[in-house]
């Protein structure tokens, strides 16, 4: 780092080479004397513009909110006394569009710096103010004017002949509107002509930043239109990219990669992917939607209303944690106050263009109308919705099996075996079309009636067998035909009968274990002790404990931040950063290398061995069948059962 400079446009000068560089260090101290330069020099304007960059390189580069937030502050201040200038506009969308939390908030700032950017004609300043004035208005449900100011902006952008300050930023509030709003079309249109421009490419710096975003925006509407798979590859690849050529900016990949292993039930890696991100407001709705999956409710619960009360009227980031927030109340038995949280939901969905986002608040509102004993209405509902998205000839498999399933069950309930059937049916055809899974519970309530998703054999081949597995107190009993044999209870047969349960579900070994430990007759306890670690892992209820730290710590730091006092929010963040340390070693997180003695690494070992076991057995006593489960068996770090419809034997487990 370059020794402090005394001059503040020297300063100045050094902070951007520096910053060019990507020492982030070096641009802090040169910021940071530019800025009291200028105060010493009386130039209010140069100095709340230095203000303004070192909370960008604090919160856009760093990612660190508590540090960001009073630098912001003060730059605003500075000029807020001054006449109408330029650089009012410039500090006013200092902080990433899509970093500011409430919509109302972002508008103001971006039609504040609208005016002065035509008023004293900037160019560079006038597209960032379109890109993040129409971010603000798409996240308010004002769609069609927001992504009509989106579009004036990024022409402006890939119209310019200068490289502007401006524009890396409001190229992200692009990819942040067609985040939410599933917007294939225009971000097919503009990607192309960014990349001409030069602001997206593998160059390290921005356009590796940009470039991952713009990945990241690709892997989100793959998944939202059933390629999972290839969601998968092109997360990944974005995700090794940015760590290998810049790792202090891996930032959008990984939360968009944690949103799909979240679908996908890999919980232990989604975890891995947030921690440490969840107090950016684009990680809120996945971190929610996790601890949802866990079968948190109050984490899941705590993390929603922490988003909803820093996003104000917001309708499109704050109608997916509403919809988080009917499921945890649900979880809660707290019908009341999920039929609330369903009806804010459904007056901030209503005459909203998206058809993903008012299809889920539809299905929330059926399961809440079954959870107060109305379910044929529940039927009602789910009939209509499907019917509307036939009507829009909207592609969305994931909303529609969903919503079939549900169906399948409501009917279940009134006791319709054919209905239930046919929507079973209906969702298993959805499945087999598309490249995505269902909870355990769907794919059981599936198989139940007969069909089955598009991990599992709807009805086995000609030819094929059947072999079930069922527990009996201390007892297991393997079948296949005519045979069958008894085996005594083996910690390593539940798994298997884990992984038979659930085809094609994917259980991160951490996750298996901690369920089999539930499962226990003495329930959870000590995970290092059941599993022979040795090491200082934390096992599962110091993991909770840490987890319900690090929500109320994300609390008491945005009360802290809104009540501007900035000594208490920086002692909070030390004491979060201390618990994401420990928490970030029950998996080995964070890109640290994986110490021999952690949970995870003893996990794999031991459930391997376990399931090897367990697998030889019954081979022993069936050996066709034992040979085929012996394939289809994935052991590792994620533990999967794959069968195949060329398999000779198919095997479930009997309840």
């Amino acid at each position: 780092m370059a020794a402090d400079v005394v001059r503040p446009d020297e300063a100045l000068a050094a902070a951007w080479a520096a910053f060019a560089q990507f020492d982030l260090e070096g641009a802090i101290v040169h910021f940071s004397s530019a800025a009291r330069g200028f105060a010493a020099a009386g130039d209010v304007k140069q100095e709340a513009l230095a203000c303004a960059r070192l909370g960008m390189v604090f919160g856009n580069m760093m990612a660190n909110r508590v540090a960001a937030t009073p630098w912001f502050t003060r730059a605003i201040r500075l000029l807020e006394n001054e006449p109408p200038c330029l650089e009012q506009g410039y500090v006013a969308l200092a902080p990433m569009g899509c970093d500011v939390d409430d919509p109302a908030v972002l508008l103001e700032r971006a039609q504040l710096a609208l005016d002065r950017a035509r008023q004293f004609g900037d160019v560079a300043l006038e597209a960032k103010a379109l890109a993040d004035g129409g971010l603000a208005m798409v996240q308010a449900g004002r769609h069609d004017e927001g992504m009509a100011m989106m579009d004036e902006g990024m022409a402006l952008i890939c119209g310019s002949a200068e490289e502007a300050e401006p524009h890396p930023s409001a190229v992200c509030s692009f990819f942040t509107a067609c985040y939410y709003t599933a917007d294939v079309g225009r971000f097919e249109a503009w990607s192309p002509l960014l990349r001409q421009k030069g602001l997206i490419g593998d160059a390290p710096g921005v356009q590796a930043v940009l470039s991952s975003h713009c990945d990241s925006v690709q892997g989100v509407l793959l998944s939202q239109l059933g390629r999972w798979r290839e969601a998968e590859d092109v997360l990944e690849r974005a995700l090794a990219t940015l760590e290998q050529i810049m790792p202090t900016m891996v930032w959008h990949p990984p939360i968009a990669l944690a949103e799909l292993r979240v679908l996908q039930g890999r919980l232990a890696e989604a975890e891995a992917l947030l921690l440490g991100r969840d107090d950016h407001i684009q990680a809120l709705v996945p971190m929610a939607r996790l601890h949802l999956a866990r079968g948190d409710a109050e984490l899941g619960r705590a993390a929603a209303l922490r988003g909803l009360r820093l996003m104000g009227d917001d309708r499109l980031r704050a109608a997916m944690l509403l919809g988080v927030l009917v499921e945890a109340e649900l979880l809660r038995d707290d019908v009341a106050a999920a039929a609330e949280a369903s009806a804010e939901l459904d007056r901030r969905v209503a005459g909203a263009p998206y058809a993903a986002i008012t299809a889920d608040a539809a299905r929330l509102r059926a399961l809440v109308r079954a959870a107060e004993g109305q379910v044929d209405e529940a039927v009602t509902i789910v009939d209509t919705t499907l019917a509307e998205l036939d009507r829009a000839d909207a592609d969305l498999p994931l909303a529609r099996a969903r919503l079939y399933v549900d169906l399948a069950r409501f009917q279940e309930q009134l006791g319709e075996g054919a209905a239930a059937a046919v929507a079973a049916k209906a969702a298993g055809a959805v499945l087999t079309r598309a490249d995505i899974e269902l909870p355990p519970a769907d794919h059981d309530l599936l198989r139940r009636l007969g069909t089955g998703g598009a991990a599992t054999v709807a009805a086995p081949p000609a030819g094929c067998r059947v072999a079930s597995l069922w527990r009996d107190g201390a007892w297991w009993t393997a079948g296949c035909g005519d045979t069958k044999v008894r085996l005594r209870h083996t910690k390593g047969l539940q798994y298997v009968a884990e992984l038979v349960a659930h085809p094609g579900i994917e259980r991160h070994v951490v996750d298996l274990v901690d369920q089999v430990e539930t499962l226990a007759p003495d329930g959870p306890v000590d995970l290092r002790r059941r599993i022979g670690d040795s090491g200082p892992a934390l096992d599962r209820s110091a993991r909770d404990a840490y987890r319900r730290r690090v929500s109320d710590l994300r609390d008491e730091i945005e009360e802290a931040l809104a009540l501007e006092n900035d000594e208490k929010a920086a002692a909070l963040q030390a004491e979060l950063d201390s618990v994401l340390q420990e928490l970030a070693r029950a998996f080995g997180m964070g890109g640290r290398d994986r110490p021999v003695g952690a949970v995870a690494e003893k996990a794999r070992l031991n459930v391997t061995r376990a399931v090897r076991s367990a697998i030889a057995k019954l081979a022993e006593a069936l050996p066709e069948p034992g040979a085929v489960l012996d394939r289809r068996v994935r052991t590792g770090l994620y533990c999967a059962y794959d069968p195949h419809p060329d398999d000779a034997v198919l095997w479930s487990v009997q309840s």
